[in-house]
C-alpha cells in the first residue's frame, strides 16, 4: 500500500510539473499579423478565453485569460497587427551605435610604474562581453568616463558594476594599477561604439519606423550582439564593391565620415536593426511602392526579386529564386535559401556579399523578407529572414 502511495504522489507530483511547465512556456505577450492563426498548445483542462479587445490604428489587442479547470492561472495579450504595409528601400547606409556602458572586448596583465608586471582582473569574475555600466556609484557612459573614475581612485579599490551576457547584474572589487603619474589602469581593453555599413530593408511611413540589415551588429573582439544605449543610420557613400568569390566573401565599402544623420538607432537585435527615420530628404522613398507583409504561407519557392542600390543612388531590382522555406523557424535569421539568378548582379558583386544584408525581397507583389547571410563557398547563395520576423520585432520595440 505504502507504495502504490509513493507512485500515486509520484505521478501527480509530474502532472502538476507538466501543467506548470506548460503554462510557463505560454508568452506574457503574442504578436500576429493579420490571417495567422494562434497557436497555444494546452494540456486538458485547460481552455483560453478572450476577456477584451481594442483596436487602437492598425493594431487589434486581445486580452486572453488562460483558465484551469474556470480559474484564471495565465494573462496574455494578443497584438493582432492590421493591413501592414511597408516601402522596400534597399539603400546603403551607415550605421553609428553606441554602447550601454563600455562593453571589455579584452584582457591583458600590465606594467606598473614599478616596471612590476600585474593582473588586476585576475581571479574576479570579470569577462570578455560584459558591459561595465557604473564605477562605484557613477555611472558609466563611455570610454573617457571609465578612465576618469579609475584615475580619481588613486589606486584605492574601486567597484565596477557589470552586464552580463546573459542579463544578469554582478559587482567586482578591483584594485587600478599605477602605471604613470597620476595613471591608473585596469588592464581591460574596452570600447563604447561600432561603425558599419548594410542596408535600409523598409520605412513604415505611418509610424516612421524603419527595419535594416535582417541580423545584429555583433562585436568583431567577442562575436557578441552589441548591447546599445543609442544609435544612428548615416548616409552612406559607396567608395568600391569587391566581388564574392568562393571561400571569399566579397562586400560593398562604404564611407560614412561627414555624411547626413537618416535616422535614430533604438534596437540592435539578432533579428535585424530597428529605430525611427528623422530626415527623409536623404533616402530616395518611392512612397507609390508600398507592399503588404506577405505571410509565411503565401511565400512560394521559385521567382522573387530585391531591391538595393549599388552605387548609392539609384534602387534597382535584381531577380533571386527562393530554393527552400523553414515555415516553422522562429530561432533564427535564416528563414529562406535563396539563389541570385540575375546575371547583372552576379557580374557587379558575383551574388551576395556583405553590405547587402538587409536588401528587401519581393514576390507576388508582397514584402516577403530581407537578404541575411551569404553561403562561403558559393556566394550567389544565402540565406533570408521572414517578413514576419522584422515586423513583430520592430512592433514590440515601442
Amino acid at each position: 500500500m505504502k507504495k502504490i502511495n509513493i507512485v500515486i504522489t509520484i505521478l501527480f507530483l509530474f502532472i502538476i510539473y507538466m501543467y506548470v511547465a506548460n503554462i510557463s512556456l505560454i508568452p506574457k505577450q503574442i504578436t500576429l499579423l493579420e490571417g495567422e492563426n494562434l497557436e497555444i498548445k494546452t494540456l486538458y483542462g485547460l481552455e483560453v478565453v478572450e476577456t477584451s479587445s481594442t483596436i487602437s490604428g492598425n493594431e487589434n489587442t486581445i486580452k486572453l485569460s488562460l483558465n484551469l479547470l474556470g480559474q484564471n492561472v495565465k494573462d496574455v495579450t494578443l497584438n493582432v497587427l492590421e493591413d501592414i504595409e511597408v516601402i522596400p528601400i534597399g539603400n546603403i547606409i551607415g550605421l553609428k551605435l553606441y554602447t550601454n556602458g563600455v562593453l571589455i572586448v579584452g584582457m591583458s596583465e600590465i606594467e606598473n610604474i614599478n616596471n612590476v608586471i600585474e593582473k588586476p582582473f585576475e581571479n574576479l569574475d570579470i569577462k570578455e562581453g560584459d558591459t561595465i555600466i557604473k564605477v562605484n556609484n557613477s555611472e558609466i557612459q563611455d570610454i573617457e568616463a571609465l578612465q576618469k573614475e579609475i584615475n580619481n581612485s588613486e589606486g584605492e579599490n574601486i567597484n565596477l558594476t557589470l552586464l552580463k551576457e546573459d542579463g544578469t547584474i554582478s559587482t567586482s572589487n578591483i584594485k587600478p594599477v599605477q602605471v604613470g603619474n597620476k595613471e591608473y589602469k585596469l588592464g581591460l581593453w574596452v570600447k563604447d561604439a561600432a561603425t558599419g555599413v548594410g542596408t535600409l530593408t523598409y520605412y513604415e511611413p505611418d509610424t516612421k519606423q524603419f527595419a535594416a540589415l535582417g541580423h545584429g551588429i555583433t562585436d568583431v573582439d567577442t562575436d557578441k550582439l552589441i548591447n546599445i544605449d543609442s544609435g544612428s543610420i548615416v548616409k552612406s557613400k559607396v567608395v568600391s564593391i569587391q566581388k564574392g568569390e568562393e571561400g571569399k566573401p566579397g562586400e560593398i565599402r562604404g564611407s560614412i565620415i561627414n555624411q547626413p544623420v537618416i535616422g535614430k538607432v533604438y534596437k540592435n537585435t539578432e533579428f535585424g536593426i530597428f529605430g525611427e527615420i528623422t530626415e527623409t530628404s536623404n533616402l530616395q522613398i518611392d512612397y507609390s511602392k508600398k507592399f503588404k507583409v506577405a505571410l509565411r504561407d503565401e511565400i512560394e519557392e521559385g521567382d522573387a526579386s530585391i531591391y538595393c542600390s549599388l552605387d548609392g543612388k539609384e534602387t534597382k531590382e535584381y531577380k533571386i529564386k527562393i530554393e527552400k522555406i523553414f515555415k516553422e523557424n522562429n530561432e533564427n535569421n535564416k528563414s529562406m535559401l535563396i539563389e541570385v539568378v540575375d546575371e547583372e548582379l552576379i557580374q557587379k558583386t558575383g551574388g551576395i556579399i556583405r553590405g547587402l544584408s538587409g536588401a528587401p525581397i519581393i514576390q507576388n507583389n508582397k514584402f516577403v523578407g530581407a537578404v541575411t547571410n551569404v553561403l562561403v563557398n558559393m556566394p550567389t547563395k544565402g540565406y533570408a529572414i521572414f517578413a514576419d520576423i522584422m515586423i513583430k520585432n520592430m512592433n514590440s520595440l515601442y
